[in-house]
Formats: structure tokens, C-alpha cells, sequence
């Protein structure tokens, strides 16, 4: 079933999903440059979504890890200045240019993992805050967008602006979330897997497997349809999920 299909739910309740779960089909048939594309299809909501989303996302994901470690006890994420809502400081430059030329970015958290008061478990503790964050933006799009579809009484085209807005932050980190636990070093699933096992610890350290790891994972998505399915189905979810919010509200039919 296409998610086109799925989202007739949201139709009805006012909403537009296929718009924005098009970006990832559109995406496969751009023949230049993503933001170009977009700009010339008249897809700036859906571009500047994107583009702010992604960044706030990473910003905050990384300020999860750094609270968290100062909750543990590490107060480098304070000495290094990374306690900041600044991209460039999260992200840097190339990053920041990355996302621009393919639409993909990442993050960094400085952190001291000797100076956590739970020790190895603290390694855990620090590194399933970024997810979580992930999950709580999420929730928040999710519930949000429910709420407009089924209260607000902005005109066209700003609240179907708005909704698209939510939506997209509401799917992307839970793909962030998800792609973030997956067990491959440096990513978080490898630390909370190593705060908790010593076979994982052991594994997690080979040089190796450091080195190659992220390698590999990128190549089995880029080089397959994992990521096209998984942001589908993450997509079909969302949706869902929104859906169901809007039927629970107070005044749903």
C-alpha cells in the first residue's frame, strides 16, 4: 500500500501528508542539485522545513548528550562551549556544507566518559539522551500537528504550510532516533550497547570495527532500498500516529 493510501486518514481530517511524503520519491528523481530542485518545483515549505529540522535536530540531539553528561558528572560539554544553541559549534562547517550539497548532516558532543559517576553505565545514560531528545521532538510535532488539524482556523495556505511544517519534524526524528540506535560505532546504539555488555565493549573497540563500521552502513543503505522503505514506513506511522491524535482530541467526531 503507498503512503499516499495510508494517509487518507489525515485527508479527511483536513491535511495533506502526500505532499510531504513525496520528498523522498521526489528525491530520487532529482537530476541536480536537492535544494535547487526543490526551489524550482515550488517545494520552499518543504525545503526550508527540511533544512530546519535537520539542523534543530542535530543542535538538540547533541545538547541531549551534553546535559546528560553533566548530569553524570562531566562538565566537559560546559568547558568546551558546546552548551549552546549554535549549529556551527554542533556541526561545523563541513557539516553545515554537506547538508546544503546533499541534504544529509551530523553533530558532535564533546564528552569525558572517565569522569561519569555511573561509570560504564553512564556511557549508556549519555548516549540514549540524543534518541530521546529525538523522540520528544517527535511527540511534540506529532501532537501539534493534531492539534491545528483539528482546532486551527488559519486560512490556506498558511495552515497547510503549518501542517507540513509539523509533519516533516515529526518523521525526521524519528528516523534520526532510529538511525541514531542502530549498533554501529561511533553512532549511540554501539555506546548503550557497550554501557551494558562487555562482549559489545570488546567488539566496539576493535579498531577495525571502528573504522569500518559507519562505512559499511552507509553503503548498505545508499547501495539498497533499506532507507527508501524505512522512511516510508516511518513516514505511514507518523501519519498514523497523528491520525489517532486527532480522533482523541476534545470535539473529534
Amino acid at each position: 500500500m503507498s503512503f499516499r493510501d495510508r494517509a487518507a486518514n489525515l485527508e479527511e481530517a483536513g491535511c495533506e501528508p502526500q505532499r510531504v511524503a513525496e520528498i523522498w520519491l521526489r528525491s530520487r528523481a532529482m537530476t541536480g542539485w536537492w535544494v535547487a530542485d526543490l526551489w524550482q518545483r515550488g517545494d520552499t515549505v518543504l525545503l526550508m522545513s527540511w533544512i530546519f529540522w535537520v539542523i534543530s535536530s542535530i543542535v538538540l540531539h547533541e545538547l541531549g548528550h551534553g546535559f546528560a553528561a553533566l548530569w553524570e558528572g562531566d562538565t566537559t560539554p560546559r568547558d568546551t562551549g558546546h552548551l549552546t544553541i549554535n549549529p556551527i559549534v554542533h556541526m561545523g562547517w563541513f557539516s553545515i556544507i554537506a547538508l546544503l550539497i546533499m541534504g544529509i548532516a551530523w553533530g558532535l558532543m564533546p564528552v569525558n566518559p572517565s569522569r561519569f559517576r555511573h561509570g560504564r553505565r553512564g556511557w549508556a545514560v549519555v548516549a540514549a539522551a540524543g534518541p530521546a531528545v529525538n523522540l520528544l521532538l517527535s511527540a511534540l510535532c506529532i501532537v501539534l500537528c493534531a492539534v491545528v488539524i483539528r482546532y486551527s482556523t488559519f486560512a490556506e495556505p498558511l495552515s497547510g504550510n503549518l501542517k507540513m511544517f509539523l509533519v516533516v519534524g515529526g518523521w525526521l526524528n524519528i528516523y534520526l532516533m532510529l538511525f541514531n540506535l542502530m549498533p554501529v560505532p561511533p553512532l549511540d546504539g554501539s555506546m548503550i550497547l557497550s554501557g551494558f555488555s562487555n562482549t559489545a565493549l570488546r567488539f566496539f573497540s576493535k579498531p577495525g570495527v571502528q573504522q569500518f563500521g559507519l562505512l559499511a552502513l552507509f553503503l548498505a543503505v545508499f547501495s539498497t532500498n533499506l532507507a527508501d522503505q524505512a522512511v516510508d514506513h516511518i513516514q505511514a506511522a507518523t501519519v498514523h500516529a497523528i491520525a489517532y491524535v486527532v480522533m482523541v482530541l476534545p470535539g473529534a467526531q
